[in-house]
């Protein structure tokens, strides 16, 4: 996996969008990821976690907090990330979730969800693959073969975490490996024996459990019953106990039935005699009461007679009934009609003195039929007319309404006069001011060019002004090189000049024996040259000093170039205007933006005043028009007016003599019907006097025809011996029980009972209440002890059959127990081994085993480049080593020190030395979790931070290893801000920090390592 290109839009720190070409820093193999604290070098590796996964490392995981806050609040945040991988070239695109200024939102924004876009570049063209964000997600981690934990550890190496790893306990160690070699299969693994162990003990438990409670059932049966239990087995042996107390429990229960059969014999002899003196008892008791009975009824017999006669006497008087209510019901019509004829002529007579409409009549004998036809009439001539009366209502309303619409119009055209006047004087005064305007306004176009020139010229003096100084700092800095330049020249000629003058010695450093000079041919060197000092180092010292020379002619070069196009640059500013004073500038341009702006404005209210123009004119011709309306609709409204008014006239006075002094006929028809019915009161009144009189008289008559029929010489005789309903009825029920009475007396004494009964009292049988207590006593006792013994024989043959059935239940259960023993006995001791538990005295779990074999490999990785890094002295070697006091072994680490050969642990090691270990233990457990992965190439990798706790010869040690990183074509880069880093590695990928937001900048010149 490759990383090519990486884009940061508003993302973190970066306000702005920056892009990482990352061919460019790859061409060197090794670069540097430099800035000052907080600028944001640990943002680039997010952004690349982010745009690959998602997600950022660590604890900067919120999704919220990704959008710079120095971005403008309008921008999207987006990451964009050119990789290959596995032969195949992709891009993929994440936008995080933010809020979006906007109108419509809550609170001012709108949420944005995230989103994700990845492409792959296929014949020279981007395809896309997948806009969702879940889908490339599971696409990349595919192609890459690590989740997102494995890339972190893989690809950027975090020192901090490797060196607590390194001085961790293997509890500690245990999660991040984990995580790393995904074995959570074995932790699975474990955790399956571990339930299988537990369901297998479970299972022993139920069974042992319901042995037991078979057990304890035994015991609670022969319990109930109770026998002698001195001989039984002990409770250790429950098999036998429960066969033992089977046997004794059966003889107890036949003993038991016998003593049951002979109580109940017992108790029924008893029983029998004791039923025997309570039947005498009882017929003794209905003798008795029978007796009682027969005398009441003989008592009671001369009252049922005379009630017998009292209701005969009713029933005669009872047929008049009829005639003797509607005499009743006749006489009270009677009075109640003369009453309400009464009441109605008093009324009559009120009326007569206060309604004129009554005033023909005489209070003392009014003729009231004559007078109600009379008004009848009248009535029907008045309701004729009522429509008249409304028609006269309508005219005299149209009449007020259409005066009111007479004075709108009116009043309507005087205000259009005003107004017509008002616009008229207004048009004349805007128009007077347009000429001045529109002389002002065709100037503008041509006032916009020149305060445009004018701008321009003032921008060209001031790009002037900084070109003149940036002249004299290139020109400032050309010298300040030269000086340099000649500098280094003369030191580098010097060693020249030394190392020739010691040419004598070099050729003497050069001989060897028996070998000829290359000067002189003898093979004979008595008195060579002596040099100063070395030849080799003097020609490394003029090797050194020739390339610092060749630099800083390079650089006075580049100088020379750049002071060459700042004074061209100040030539063609000058020629342009540049020269002009800026104070003589910026004048010209203030007075020509005015002059623009006095013509914008006067173009602007022109156009504002000829539109007012065309407004006056429209409403000028409008009122016009509505003037000319008001005027004939006021000529037609005066003409309808004058017709309302006279056929107004014509209907009141015909109206007039119907009223009869009311205000109108509705009110005269009002009165005409209060009248009315007063009068058709008295008449009905009269009327139904005259039929009550005429149905009282018959209904006296009927009854003096009826009442010799029944017996009776006046109506007051009659309803003398009339009852009420209620008396009548217990009249009736007193006599229907005393003859029931007497009917039930005569059957009881030809009972058999009552027979038998006076039978045995001839004989003297009735038992006293004292034989009778003592037979009731006798049989109680009786009766208890029976159902005692009963209750004990079934509850003993009860217990026998359960008893019986939990015997073979037992049998059964103890017979099928022994292979779920075995099971779980087997599974446990499995279960513990797997979980380093049991007689796994290492306490090492199946998945610590298997990651101790991957600690293994990742220390033999490591320990290849800690030898390296270290010079020779350390590697690191893994250890099973039982732990003290019983803590799982398995994942322990130390540190074997080649040139004492003792062994000790990775918390001995100075800052320095952890350094060292930390970062071989990040390398060699990215090259195992590669392997572990499939293989994956990772052609690019991120080392960061820790390099400022080494001295200059373990650094030159660690840069030795990391530098072989890059064999294969593989990219590393260094995170840090140490001062001896940026000088050792040329090519910088430097964070620039400003309050607006960091920026990023490449800087490849060559590095003196490279």
């Amino acid at each position: 996996m490759r990383i090519h290109r990486l884009r940061i839009s508003a993302f973190g720190p970066f306000a702005g969008t920056e892009e990482i070409d990352f061919d460019r820093l790859s061409a060197h193999g090794l670069f540097l990821l430099n800035g000052p604290t907080g600028a944001g070098k640990t943002s680039v590796l997010d952004a690349i976690c982010f745009a690959l996964y998602g997600s950022v490392p660590g604890a900067r995981q919120d999704g919220k907090r990704l959008r710079s806050d120095h971005a403008d609040p309008a921008t999207e945040p987006a990451v964009s990330c050119e990789f290959s991988a596995q032969g195949r070239h992709f891009e993929v695109t994440r936008s995080p979730s933010w809020d979006k200024p906007s109108t419509r939102g809550k609170n001012g924004f709108t949420t944005q969800q995230a989103k994700t876009l990845l492409r792959e570049r296929v014949n020279g063209e981007w395809t896309e693959k997948s806009g969702r964000n879940d889908e490339a997600g599971a696409e990349i981690t595919g192609l890459l073969g690590m989740d997102r934990e494995q890339f972190t550890r893989v690809v950027m190496l975090p020192q901090g975490d490797f060196a607590a790893f390194l001085r961790s306990k293997a509890a500690d160690r245990l999660d991040l490996l984990q995580k790393l070699f995904g074995t959570q299969r074995f932790e699975a693994v474990e955790q399956e024996l571990s339930l299988l162990a537990q369901e297998a003990r479970n299972d022993v438990s139920r069974l042992n459990g319901q042995l037991e409670l078979l057990t304890a059932r035994a015991e609670a049966e022969v319990s109930a019953v109770g026998i002698d239990e001195s001989d039984a087995p002990p409770a250790a042996d429950p098999a036998a106990r429960i066969e033992w107390l089977q046997a004794a429990l059966t003889v107890r229960a036949a003993g038991l039935a016998g003593e049951a059969e002979a109580a109940a014999s017992l108790s029924r002899e008893h029983r029998q005699a004791l039923d025997t003196a309570v039947a005498r008892t009882g017929r003794r008791c209905r003798l008795e009461s029978a007796t009682a009975r027969k005398a009441a009824a003989e008592e009671a017999a001369p009252l049922l007679a005379a009630h017998a006669a009292r209701l005969s006497r009713h029933r005669q008087a009872e047929v008049l009934t009829g005639q003797l209510q509607a005499v009743e019901k006749a006489e009270a019509q009677l009075r109640s009609a003369a009453a309400a004829r009464e009441a109605a002529l008093t009324l009559l007579r009120m009326a007569v003195e206060e309604d004129p409409e009554l005033g023909r009549l005489d209070p003392d004998a009014p003729d009231a039929e004559r007078e109600l036809d009379r008004l009848r009439s009248l009535l029907a001539v008045v309701e004729a007319r009522l429509p008249d009366e409304e028609r006269l209502r309508a005219l005299t309303a149209r009449r007020t309404a259409l005066g009111r619409t007479k004075e709108e119009l009116q009043a309507a055209g005087i205000e259009l006069d005003g107004r017509l006047k008002t616009l008229r004087a207004e048009y004349a005064d805007v128009s007077s001011g347009l000429e001045p305007l529109a002389e002002l306004a065709a100037a503008a176009v041509m006032h916009t060019k020149e305060a445009a020139a004018a701008d321009e010229l003032l921008d060209v003096v001031r790009r002037h002004h900084s070109a003149v100084a940036a002249q004299l700092l290139a020109s400032e800095h050309y010298e300040a090189c030269r000086e340099d330049q000649l500098q280094k020249k003369r030191r580098w000629l010097d060693l020249r000049e030394e190392r020739l003058a010691n040419a004598a010695a070099e050729l003497a450093a050069q001989l060897a024996d028996a070998l000829p000079c290359p000067v002189c041919g003898s093979p004979d060197h008595p008195s060579p040259a002596k040099a100063a000092q070395s030849a080799l180092q003097l020609g490394q010292a003029e090797e050194e000093a020739r390339e610092v020379f060749e630099a800083a002619e390079a650089r006075l070069s580049t100088l020379g170039t750049e002071l060459a196009g700042a004074k061209q640059l100040v030539a063609v500013l000058a020629g342009q205007g540049g020269d002009t004073p800026e104070a003589e500038a910026r004048k010209a341009a203030d007075e020509a933006r005015q002059a623009a702006e006095r013509s914008d404005q006067a173009a602007a209210k022109l156009e504002g005043m000829r539109l007012r123009l065309t407004e006056i004119e429209t409403r000028i011709a409008e009122a016009e028009t509505a003037r000319a309306a008001a005027g004939e609709e006021l000529a037609q409204v005066q003409s309808t007016l004058a017709e309302v008014l006279e056929q107004a006239t014509a209907l009141h006075e015909s109206l007039s003599g119907l009223r009869s002094g009311h205000r109108d006929l509705t009110h005269r028809l009002r009165a005409l019907q209060e009248a009315s019915r007063t009068l058709e009161k008295t008449v009905q009144a009269q009327a139904q006097l005259d039929q009550a009189e005429v149905r009282a008289a018959d209904a006296r008559q009927q009854l003096e025809l009826a009442l010799p029929e029944a017996g009776f010489n006046t109506a007051g005789d009659a309803r003398a011996e009339l009852l009420d309903s209620a008396e009548a009825a217990s009249l009736q029920a007193e006599i229907r029980a005393g003859h029931d009475e007497q009917a039930r007396v005569a059957e009881l004494f030809a009972s058999e009972e009552v027979m038998l009964a006076l039978e045995e009292q001839e004989l003297d049988l009735f038992p006293d209440e004292a034989q009778l207590g003592e037979l009731q006593a006798a049989a109680a006792q009786a009766e208890e002890k029976a159902r005692a013994a009963g209750l004990s024989a079934a509850m003993a043959k009860r217990c026998v059959e359960s008893l019986n059935d939990i015997m073979a239940e037992y049998q059964d259960l103890a017979g099928s127990g022994n292979a779920p023993r075995e099971r779980a006995r087997m599974l446990t001791a499995l279960a513990d081994a797997a979980g380093g538990r049991g007689e796994n005295t290492y306490r090492m779990s199946l998945n610590s085993y298997v990651l101790a074999a991957r600690l293994e490999q990742v220390a033999l990785a490591a320990s290849e480049r800690l030898v390296a890094m270290s010079d020779g002295r350390y590697l690191l070697q893994h250890t099973d080593a039982k732990a003290a006091r019983g803590a799982k072994s398995g994942l322990g680490l130390e540190v074997v020190d080649q040139w004492t050969g003792h062994r000790r642990d990775t918390s001995t090691l100075s800052g320095g030395e952890s350094f060292m270990a930390s970062l071989s233990l990040a390398l060699g457990l990215a090259d195992v979790v590669q392997h572990e992965s499939g293989g994956i190439q990772i052609e690019t990798l991120f080392v960061d931070e820790g390099f400022g706790s080494l001295d200059e010869q373990s650094l030159e040690q660690v840069m030795d290893a990391l530098e072989g990183l890059r064999d294969g074509g593989r990219v590393v880069g260094l995170v840090s801000h140490v001062g001896e880093m940026k000088q050792r590695i040329g090519v910088q990928l430097q964070v620039v920090k400003g309050r607006n937001g960091s920026a990023l900048h490449i800087s490849d010149t060559v590095s003196p390592l490279s």
